[in-house]
Formats: C-alpha cells, sequence, structure tokens
C-alpha cells in the first residue's frame, strides 16, 4: 500500500476517488463524480453472541436503550477519532455496499481506489493511524488527510485563498474546531473537547439534578427545538416527558426554557474562550477584517439554540449560520477532489 500524505497537495486530492468525513454523530462519504451518497448516523449494532452486524446509521440509532442484553449499540467514532477501527470498517463497508451495490463492490477492487479523509485540527498520531486503518480495510491504496477547518471552509464558499482573514467555528458532536485563515493557510486554530454531546450532558444532568427526572436519549434534540423556538413574551415552558429517579416511573415536568439555557451556558463558555484564544493570536489587521465579514458558524450542532446570539454578543462581530452547516467538511474535501478549488497551500493538521 501507498504511504499516506500528511500534507496533501490539490494534486493529488484530485486523484482521490472518494471524500470520507467520519465523525462522532454521523458518517458522510462523497464519490467523485456521484456527489453526497451517505449521510448516515454513526451507529452499529451487534449481537454480543454470535457478532453478527444487525443493524447500521438511523436504524441503529433507533435501538439505542431499547435492546436486550444480548445487543450492543455502540458509536465507533468519539471525540472526531475512531476507537473501534473494526466496527468502523463494518459499518462503512455496510451503508456504501447498500447504497452503491454492484457500483462499490467494482471500486472496492479497484487498484486505483484513493480516499480524502476529513481530521479533526490537532489530530494525535494514533487517530490519524486509525482513521488509515479504516480506509485500508475498506480497500483504499492510499489515504489523504485533510484538516477539517480547511474543508469546512472550502465547503462554506469562504474565501480561504485570498489575503485576508476568515474565521470559521465547526461545531461538531465530540469536538468544536476555531480557526482564522489566510492565503489558503492556518493563521491560528484550536480544537476544544466540547461539542453538541457536553451540551446534551449538561441538559440531562440539570434536569435530573432539579426535576429529579431521567431523560431518554433521543428526547434532547426535540427539547433544543423548544429552546430555540420563538416567544411572544414572558416567561416560555416546556413541557418535558421522562424517568422519575425515585419510583422509576414515567413522568413529565414543565421546565423554564431560560433555565435550561443557563445550564447550557457552561460548555458554550468553553467554546467562546477558544474563540478569545484564535484571536488574541492572530495580528491586529486580520482582526480588523474579521469586524466586518464575522465570524462563519458549521458543524452538526451549529443550529444550536442560542448558540449564535452569544457569540455575536461576546464577540461584537457578525456570525452567520453556512448553508446545510452538518455537511460542509465533506462537501468541502469533495470540491477538492473534483478540482474544483482554486490553487492554495494545504495546511498541516498539527499547525
Amino acid at each position: 500500500m501507498t504511504p499516506t500524505a500528511l500534507y496533501p497537495t490539490l494534486g493529488q486530492l484530485r486523484r482521490c476517488t472518494m471524500a470520507v468525513d467520519i465523525g462522532a454523530a454521523r458518517t458522510r462519504v462523497y464519490l467523485r463524480g456521484g456527489g453526497l451518497v451517505v449521510d448516515e448516523p454513526s451507529v452499529a449494532a451487534i449481537d454480543t453472541r454470535t457478532g453478527a452486524l444487525i443493524a447500521v446509521g438511523k436504524r441503529a440509532e433507533t435501538m439505542f436503550g431499547r435492546t436486550p442484553d444480548h445487543i450492543r449499540v455502540a458509536r465507533p467514532v468519539a471525540g472526531g477519532a475512531v476507537v473501534d477501527i473494526e466496527m468502523a470498517q463494518r459499518m462503512l463497508r455496510h451503508v456504501l455496499g447498500g447504497k452503491l451495490g454492484r457500483r462499490w463492490m467494482r471500486l472496492r477492487g479497484s487498484p486505483v481506489m484513493r480516499a480524502a479523509v476529513c481530521m479533526p485540527h490537532g489530530s494525535a498520531p494514533i487517530a490519524r493511524r486509525a482513521a488509515v486503518e479504516t480506509m485500508y480495510g475498506l480497500g483504499a491504496r492510499r489515504v489523504e488527510m485533510v484538516d477539517t477547518l480547511i474543508s469546512a471552509a472550502v465547503g462554506c464558499g469562504l474565501p480561504v485563498e485570498h489575503p485576508e482573514a476568515t474565521m470559521i467555528v465547526v461545531c461538531g458532536a465530540g469536538t468544536t474546531q476555531v480557526a482564522v485563515l489566510s492565503l489558503g493557510s492556518l493563521v491560528a486554530a484550536e480544537t476544544v473537547p466540547v461539542g453538541g454531546d457536553a451540551i446534551d450532558r449538561a441538559v440531562v444532568d440539570h434536569l435530573r439534578s432539579n426535576h429529579a427526572l431521567m431523560l431518554p436519549s433521543q428526547s434532547v434534540r426535540p427539547l433544543h427545538q423548544a429552546l430555540g423556538a420563538p416567544t411572544a413574551g414572558g416567561t416560555a415552558t416546556t413541557e418535558v416527558y421522562g424517568r422519575d429517579v425515585a419510583s422509576g416511573l414515567a413522568r413529565s415536568v414543565m421546565v423554564e426554557t431560560e433555565v435550561v439555557r443557563s445550564a447550557m451556558r457552561p460548555p458554550l463558555n468553553a467554546v467562546l474562550d477558544a474563540i478569545t484564544s484564535v484571536l488574541r493570536r492572530c495580528a491586529p489587521d486580520l482582526v480588523a477584517d474579521l469586524g466586518d465579514r464575522g465570524i462563519m458558524l458549521a458543524g452538526g450542532s451549529a443550529h444550536m439554540p442560542g448558540l449564535d446570539l452569544m457569540l455575536r454578543e461576546a464577540t461584537n462581530m457578525p456570525v452567520n449560520v453556512a448553508p446545510n452547516p452538518d455537511t460542509v467538511a465533506v462537501r468541502g474535501l469533495g470540491a477538492m477532489i473534483e478540482g474544483k478549488v482554486r490553487p492554495m497551500v494545504l495546511s498541516p493538521l498539527m499547525a
């Protein structure tokens, strides 16, 4: 197998067959000439007695908390890194085979199959190696790794190749990445281990400690939608269903949305601290550019209620949410392998 390129050129990326974004929440695959072909939750269900793969993606996600003891529902990706290579390979093989059929069999057997993979900024060598091994197991002969911040900026349509500052915040399930880019390179960047999952845990912990209510995992996102709904004035309340901590019986409580927003504030403050740290490391001219252009918010958690407003108030800069923010990274990487990106410098992952 051909060695992996840590700092690929656009020429090397144009020779790739597929672009892959293996995230903690969802896995996405873009095929050259075929567009986005896979967008599924990064979840797999296994029968522990036989080792058989029962379900992947959306079907496996609905099984969380509802399976007998012999069925294990797992996420092979955590914090932006593959933590179970074999499970990740089986999951990808299953979804690609189901979506592409015979086309996948031909592609997998091709001696020139190359893959480009999005990697979180500052990924550890062991995380990069796990991603490479996952793609090798799928039949890739070479793997190119691109910083998620650069691919997301390209996917958002930001003029990253120009000599002026652009700022992007990619808020995912396990991590949040912040960067200022200019001339196609990262000027300053930072990754914090806080994402949508941490915010969900803050909401669940608040309801348990203040209302003695255990909230089902699949009820957190509908609660986010209620938090983001406009109100006509006064104190808005939302009815939440769950399990009573003491009795174990089902019950509901009425919670004030503003109180729940306060519970979400600590993990959001960590994101704000990362933005402040990145801005401090930038030259004054670049920060002045950002005063007009502002911050581009991307990632699967970009629509988190109150996130854009909080960043706008804290930084005094405009904050824009990217169109389809959850797929910008893989679409940007797809544009690179399709040759739709102007020549620019690709920053190393550890810049």
